[in-house]
C-alpha cells in the first residue's frame, strides 16, 4: 500500500548526498514521497570546485551540481542532462577537469546575481524532481583540529580547507567552520522546518556532514523541527578522514558536535556492521531506533539507491 505523500529533506554533499537523492527520487516517482529538498556542503576548496571558487568568488558548484544531477528523472531527458551535467572536459589546457554542470551554475549565477534562485532555474531546465540548496549562501572554510600520528596527548594542529582536513594524516578531534558562524540559507531552514523527515548522511563525515550541524541557522533547525532525522551511516571508514572508525565511532562523532539532535532512527548496512550489539546500545544511548537493512552494492563500499530505496519507504511508512 502506498504512503501518503510527505517532504523530505536530505543534507550532505558528494557521493554520499548524490546516493541518498537517487533513492528519494525513486519515491518521488512512486508517490511515496511528494516533495524533495537538498542542502548541500560549501565547503568545497579542491578540484574544479575550488579553481572557479577562486577566480569567481561563487559557492564551490559541485557538490550542489552532483544533486542536482541525482534528481533527475530516469527518462531520456532526465539521463542526457545528468550525463551531461557531470561530464569533465579532458585534455591538458585550462578547461581540463571542469564539469559542465559546474560552468553552467557559475554562469547562471552571474547573470542573476542569486545562488538560489540559479540553483531553482538549472533544477527547472533538468527537470529535477526536487529542490537543491546550499547549506549557506556565502563560501566558507572548514578546520579541524587534528592529534599528528604519534603524538602525545594534547599536542594538536588545526588544518584549514576541506581538502587538507580530508588527507591530513593523524586523529581529527574536532571540525569548526571559518567564518564561524556562516548565515544559513533561509529557504534551507524553512524546508528543515516543514519537512516530515529529515535525513542527515551518508557521506565524507567531518566534511560533508557534521558541517551542517556547524550553521548555527541549520543547528538550530535541526534540533527544533518537528520532522523525525535519520543519520544514514556510511559504509566503510573514510582514509585519512574517519581511518580506523566504525560505526559507533561514526555516531559518537556526531553527537559529540551536536549533542542536543534529537534522532529519531540510525540506518545501518547489516553487512557493514560488525557488532550490531554495541551499535545498538549506543543508538538506544542517544534516544534512537537502529534499523539494520541491506543498503550496499554488492562487493562495493558503496550504498545502492534501489535498496536503499526500499529501506527508507519501509521506514516512511512504519
Amino acid at each position: 500500500m502506498a504512503t501518503q505523500s510527505q517532504a523530505v529533506v536530505a543534507l550532505g554533499g558528494g557521493h554520499g548526498l548524490h546516493a541518498s537523492l537517487s533513492a528519494l527520487r525513486m519515491l518521488h516517482d512512486s508517490l511515496d514521497v511528494d516533495t524533495i529538498t537538498a542542502v548541500v556542503t560549501v565547503a568545497d576548496n579542491g578540484g574544479s570546485s575550488g579553481r572557479l571558487r577562486q577566480e569567481f568568488g561563487v559557492l564551490p558548484p559541485g557538490d550542489l551540481r552532483m544533486a542536482l544531477a541525482a534528481l533527475c528523472g530516469e527518462d531520456e531527458w532526465g539521463r542526457t542532462w545528468a550525463e551531461l551535467f557531470q561530464h569533465r572536459f579532458g585534455g591538458h589546457g585550462e578547461m581540463e577537469g571542469h564539469a559542465i554542470g559546474n560552468l553552467v551554475l557559475v554562469g547562471l549565477w552571474e547573470l542573476m546575481g542569486d545562488h538560489v534562485r540559479a540553483l531553482d532555474w538549472a533544477g527547472t531546465l533538468l527537470g529535477a524532481r526536487g529542490r537543491v540548496l546550499p547549506m549557506a549562501t556565502t563560501p566558507m572554510d572548514i578546520t579541524a583540529t587534528v592529534r599528528p600520528p604519534g603524538a602525545a596527548e594534547g599536542v594538536t594542529e588545526v588544518v584549514r580547507g576541506q581538502k587538507a582536513v580530508a588527507t591530513t594524516p593523524g586523529e581529527i578531534l574536532s571540525v569548526a567552520l571559518s567564518p564561524e558562524e556562516p548565515a544559513a540559507c533561509v529557504e534551507a531552514v524553512q524546508a528543515i522546518m516543514e519537512a516530515e523527515w529529515v535525513f542527515l548522511g551518508p557521506g565524507s563525515w567531518f566534511t560533508s556532514v557534521i558541517p551542517h550541524l556547524m550553521v548555527p541557522g541549520l543547528h538550530q533547525a535541526l534540533t527544533r523541527t518537528p520532522a523525525n532525522v535519520v543519520l544514514l551511516l556510511n559504509l566503510t571508514a573514510q582514509e585519512g578522514e574517519t581511518s580506523g572508525y566504525g560505526p559507533v565511532d561514526h555516531l559518537a562523532a556526531l553527537m559529540q558536535h551536536a549533542p542536543d539532535l534529537d534522532i529519531h532512527t540510525v540506518v545501518a548496512d547489516r553487512g557493514s556492521v560488525q557488532d550490531d550489539v554495541a551499535l545498538a546500545a549506543a543508538v538506544r544511548d542517544v534516544g534512537a531506533e537502529l534499523l539494520l537493512a541491506d543498503v550496499a552494492i554488492a562487493g562495493e563500499p558503496h550504498h545502492d539507491p534501489a535498496k536503499l530505496a526500499e529501506t527508507l519507504r519501509s521506514l516512511l511508512s512504519s
